[in-house]
């Protein structure tokens, strides 16, 4: 697996991959991450790639862990009980 590149941005942290045919989008928060799957055949170039991930893909992201936040927090409530 070969890192192309970190992206800095306040809400999480952001890496892109390259491996067996895919560009791996990741984003990490906390103890939670979330990787989304590019096929390399999908995107013209490391540009387009780059394309994909704007501030709506990234606020999206952002909800979606504030929803695996939430989540995980009720399974943890609800194995204590």
């Amino acid at each position: 697996m070969r890192v192309l590149k970190e992206i800095p941005h306040s809400s999480c942290r952001i890496t892109l991959f390259e491996w067996n045919n895919r560009y791996l989008i990741k984003l990490e928060r906390g103890l939670l991450e979330q990787t989304f799957k590019v096929n390399v055949y999908d995107v013209a170039d490391e540009a387009e790639l780059l394309g994909i991930i704007d501030e709506a893909f990234v606020a999206e992201s952002v909800q979606l862990f504030q929803a695996m936040e939430r989540c995980l927090h009720a399974a943890r409530e609800r194995a204590v009980k």
